[in-house]
Order: structure tokens, then C-alpha cells, then sequence
């Protein structure tokens, strides 16, 4: 995880959802996709942020109460993906291993059906697929009432429509 400040920024608000809003993750990744197209980004870049984006706000739904916010903040070096809830626990972040968390080790192959669902299991790796999308620049911030997950995305040029 990398360390950010907020100083020298500016902010757009892209989304807000609350706990009642249908498929607000969809929302929030057709949302985001659209803004970073505008703002010059493309490819990969885009497919990275949205899954990145799609994991902050899965949790936040799942995990936290709303309402619910996704905004960009444009730095200098770039742009800050944000979501924001109102939960202010930051959650225990996992050890994250200096290989791939899903390689199969020679112990796990032929493990058969058990094996591959454990290691396809649907809670746990969220932050770790964050985590290899973003190189570790991600991370979260707590506020007294709110918490933010946050992850960064490396300048482009471009002309921004939230100047």
C-alpha cells in the first residue's frame, strides 16, 4: 500500500448510492468507465480501475453502512479513485505475498474439485486482486464518521470536464 494526501486536489463526484439503490456496482463501474474514457485513459488502464473500483464498492455495500459516494481527485500525479462510506473501521488488510496469491503450488495440484474452490473462494480475495491491479497504490483513509478506500491511477493528458 502506498501513502497519499489530499492537499492540491480537485474533486468530482461521480456517484452516489445508498443501501436501497438496484445494481449501484454496476452503476459505479459504467460511471467510472465513462469518466476515465473522457479524461484519456483507455485499454487495460480502464479495465484495471473498474475491477479495482467494482471490489471498494462491493465491500462497502456488503460490508459498511451508506450513504455511499464514488468520486475522482485529480493530483498532480494523476487520479485518485475513491469510495467512500460511513463505517469508519478500516478493515484488517491482509499480508499480501511477494508472488501471485493464485498460482497453484505443486502441493495443490490435483487436489481435484475442493481444492479448486478453495482456492476460487468468494470472500477473501478482494483486496489482493486491488492490490495486483493497482501495483499497491491503494489504500484507506479514516475519517470520525466515514472511511475511504482509495487507489491511484498514473497521470495522462487529458482536459478534465471536473475542473
Amino acid at each position: 500500500m502506498t501513502a497519499y494526501g489530499a492537499t492540491g486536489t480537485t474533486t468530482c463526484v461521480l456517484l452516489r448510492w445508498t443501501s436501497c439503490t438496484p445494481d449501484a456496482v454496476a452503476r459505479a463501474r459504467a460511471t467510472l468507465r465513462c469518466a476515465l474514457d473522457q479524461l484519456g485513459y483507455d485499454g487495460e488502464v480502464i479495465s484495471d480501475a473498474v475491477l479495482a473500483a467494482s471490489e471498494f464498492v462491493t465491500n462497502a455495500t456488503t460490508h459498511a453502512v451508506g450513504p455511499y459516494e464514488m468520486r475522482l481527485r485529480r493530483t498532480d500525479a494523476g487520479i485518485i479513485c475513491e469510495v467512500e462510506d460511513h463505517d469508519p473501521c478500516i478493515p484488517e488488510v491482509p499480508e499480501f505475498p511477494a508472488t501471485p496469491p493464485y498460482t497453484p503450488t505443486e502441493e495443490n495440484r490435483g487436489g481435484g474439485l475442493e481444492a479448486l474452490c478453495t482456492l476460487l473462494s468468494e470472500h477473501g480475495r478482494g483486496l489482493h486482486i486491488v492490490h495486483q491491479l493497482t501495483e499497491g497504490a491503494w489504500g484507506f483513509r479514516g475519517q470520525r464518521r466515514t472511511k475511504t478506500a482509495w487507489f491511484a491511477l498514473p497521470a495522462v493528458s487529458w482536459t478534465s470536464k471536473c475542473s
